[in-house]
């Protein structure tokens, strides 16, 4: 295992990490951090419209439309939002003014959805959008960039207002970006959102399917056992796709229609990360039964935050970075919970997910209000927990030996 590590740490790793902190690709993972809150507001809405309830939709009503209003504008909007918030982000990785990169990012998006009949197309707010949101938002503030660089804006004198004086300072890069796209989408009648769409449509089919989700799981799982963080480096690749995934199939939930994907957003979050990425809830329970002092002291403080997802005390703690043994069952219990839930999903024994809720939600609550209220996901969530004891306890008994050996040692060389 020790060549597999080095492959990792020196030769797989530089490079990606490389790109995952590049800077357009942190704005992109951090500007759509920015929808997620109205998301799940939308989606509570979302469930309290359709509680798995018997007679719920008469009791309900007539007031379920009024419920949906909140899940409308908030999965509606989400490349609307999208484009403000990777505007703003993209402005500060560049160092330009965050609120003019935010507007000027969400008025080129608005310039490129009108219809034929030059209308404001608001069909495009939701997922559909996200793409062209994307793309859009980072060429807008690289042209702000590009002008205030090259010193090409209008530049008031000192002591004008600071709102007012860059309100003149992103006129000329603002004008250059809305005609650009006006001439793109009317006069040219080319339609940017159906070509991107076309476009990224052979990598949102890989990531709805089983060999494409198990490659980004792998990789996500593989960069976490050298200490980096693999969700983040991997997100900015996958979240936007896994966000048209869940918005659609929340609008499918609503109308009463099938499902269309598996992959939807809490996927991975709640049904592969049980306890965070690599299942390591079912290893903190094995530290707080162990009989070595330092891992029963490590599980008491992990338990905490392991209940609520997140698990680098464990990862760093234990530890797993770097660690051959422990990286057999942390990356096998990932892989494995991902082709069991999917398939799982994909023959419709237990839902998939409608629903968006906060990533620490706790497992067996996440699986279940995630799925729209299926206690089959539930059930399979609370085995998810079993089974990553069972996968972890042969791996953690090794190192347990090991531990209680050193623990020993210092006790005999303490008495001496």
């Amino acid at each position: 295992m020790e060549w597999l590590t080095n492959f990792i740490e020196n030769v797989l790793v530089p490079p990606l990490a490389k790109i995952g902190n590049e800077k357009h690709l942190v704005a992109i993972r951090n500007g759509l951090s920015v929808t997620l809150p109205f998301i799940i507001v939308g989606s509570i809405f979302l469930i309290i419209s359709s509680l798995p309830i018997p007679g719920w939709d008469n009791i309900i009503g007539k007031y379920s439309d009024i419920l949906n209003v909140p899940v409308n504008v908030s999965f509606g909007a989400l490349a609307l939002l999208a484009a403000g918030g990777i505007g703003y982000y993209m402005s500060k990785e560049l160092k330009v003014d965050p609120i003019s990169g935010t507007l000027l990012s969400l008025v080129a998006f608005l310039t490129t959805q009108v219809t034929e009949d030059y209308a404001l197309d608001t069909s495009n707010f939701g997922s559909t959008g996200l793409f062209t949101a994307i793309i859009v938002s980072l060429i807008s503030v690289e042209v702000l960039r590009f002008f205030i660089k090259k010193n090409i804006v209008i530049r008031l004198p000192e002591g004008v207002p600071p709102a007012v004086s860059n309100s003149f300072v992103s006129l000329i890069p603002a004008t250059v970006v809305v005609v650009a796209l006006w001439g793109i989408r009317v006069l040219l009648g080319f339609d940017i959102t159906a070509f991107l769409q076309k476009l990224f449509s052979p990598l949102v089919f890989a990531l709805n399917s089983l060999p494409g989700v198990i490659v980004y799981v792998l990789l996500v799982l593989l960069f976490w056992t050298v200490g980096i963080h693999g969700d983040n480096i991997m997100g900015a690749i996958g979240e936007p796709i896994f966000l048209q995934f869940i918005t659609a199939n929340s609008k499918a939930f609503l109308a009463h229609q099938p499902i269309p994907y598996v992959t939807g957003t809490g996927f991975i979050e709640s049904f592969v990360n049980v306890g965070g990425t690599g299942a390591t809830l079912g290893l903190i329970i094995l530290m707080l039964l162990s009989k070595s002092k330092t891992y029963k002291s490590i599980g008491k403080m992990a338990l905490p935050s392991g209940i609520f997802m997140i698990n680098e005390p464990v990862i760093f703690g234990f530890p797993i970075v770097l660690n051959p043994t422990m990286m057999i069952p942390f990356v096998g219990s990932g892989l494995l919970f991902t082709i069991v839930t999917y398939l799982l999903m994909f023959f419709n024994l237990i839902s998939k997910p409608v629903v968006l809720v906060p990533w620490t939600t706790p497992p067996i609550i996440a699986q279940y209000l995630i799925t729209g209220g299926d206690w089959r996901a539930a059930v399979w969530g609370a085995l998810e927990v079993l089974i990553s004891v069972l996968i972890y306890y042969p791996f953690f008994k090794v190192e347990e030996k090991k531990q209680l050996a050193l623990e020993e040692e210092g006790e005999t060389v303490e008495e001496i």
